[in-house]
């Protein structure tokens, strides 16, 4: 079984970069729509991304100066580049279990986005800044799977990647539908307009929704297809079916006993989701429901590390 160090860090590495590159990607959203929505609706779209973030609530309009910023290099842990540091790190304390090329993609990655504070690109270009965030997160994740063994060490980086993803997509579904929940065709049609594509945006999902079903988006669909397409890698239920296989492996490597009580966990989320119904979702109330979700991803990892990474010697002994 792999070192439980090594696990960790192969996780943390994962969630970060998966963190850094979702933070990135609603930033630039959240910009390059700001030209078209209405005073009111710039006011809003903060306040959504500061909360689709979990960061506390802003008062007032705040300037695009100070935002930027904030999100992109001052908030802990949260930040993209505070992200981008901590997954470099956790790459570095496992630079033998991963392929030179994955570290020096991670490496050059850091490197853009930590030169781009001194000369300030973000600011005078930020679309090409972030841009070049997801485009270099996006590289190492395809550099891993060509360069690595599917072995216990890939499962954990996919376990790290989709679980962090299925947690963020079930804030900003959120946070997100919660205003949605009504006629685009009512009110401000442009801003309400601009708030579906947007958030299908913010998951890369506007093409992939469009060919699913019209351009037109709705409130039912755009929940249906972020919550419980089953094909589509941004929703959450794609996140959890990709969880429990990694699991799946794991558990079939691992000398632990307890590997039963994660897997149960994961089985049971991902039994929610393919016999959920998304007009009785909607009916029996959608907050409550993404709600859940969260719980059960974050009770997922509790129980992840209980298992295979801060677990007792005892643990570990025959029964």
């Amino acid at each position: 079984m792999m070192l439980s160090r090594v696990a960790d860090s192969l996780y943390w590495m994962s969630r970060y970069l998966e963190r850094g590159e979702h933070t990135a990607r609603l930033i630039d959203v959240t910009l390059d729509l700001m030209p078209e929505r209405s005073v009111e609706a710039v006011g809003r779209a903060w306040t959504k991304l500061y909360a689709s973030l979990q960061l506390d609530p802003i008062r007032g309009l705040p300037d695009a100066y100070t935002a930027l910023k904030t999100l992109t290099f001052d908030a802990e842990k949260t930040s993209v580049v505070d992200c981008i540091a901590a997954a470099r790190e956790n790459a570095r304390q496992v630079r033998e279990q991963i392929s030179s090329e994955m570290w020096e993609q991670i490496n050059r990655l850091y490197l853009h986005v930590t030169h781009a504070d001194a000369v300030e690109e973000w600011q005078t270009q930020p679309h090409a800044f972030f841009q070049a965030v997801k485009q270099g997160a996006h590289l190492f994740q395809g550099v891993s799977d060509s360069t690595m063994n599917r072995g216990e060490g890939w499962h954990f980086i996919q376990l790290g990647q989709y679980i962090e993803r299925a947690g963020n997509t079930a804030v900003l579904l959120d946070v997100h539908l919660q205003d949605m929940n009504v006629d685009p065709h009512e009110g401000n049609t442009m801003d309400a307009f601009l708030d579906a594509v947007g958030l299908l945006r913010s998951c890369t999902a506007f093409e992939a929704y469009c060919n699913v079903y019209t351009p037109d988006p709705s409130f039912d669909c755009i929940a249906e297809f972020l919550l419980l397409n089953e094909e589509f890698p941004h929703s959450i239920n794609f996140s959890v079916t990709m969880m429990r296989s990694a699991l799946g492996f794991i558990a079939g490597v691992s000398d632990t006993h307890k590997n039963s009580q994660v897997n149960r966990r994961v089985g049971r989320l991902k039994a929610m989701l393919d016999y959920g119904h998304i007009a009785e979702i909607v009916t029996e109330g959608l907050h409550p429901y993404l709600k859940q979700v969260g719980q059960q991803c974050a009770g997922l990892h509790t129980v992840l590390y209980q298992t295979y990474i801060n677990y007792s010697v005892s643990d570990k002994l025959p029964v």
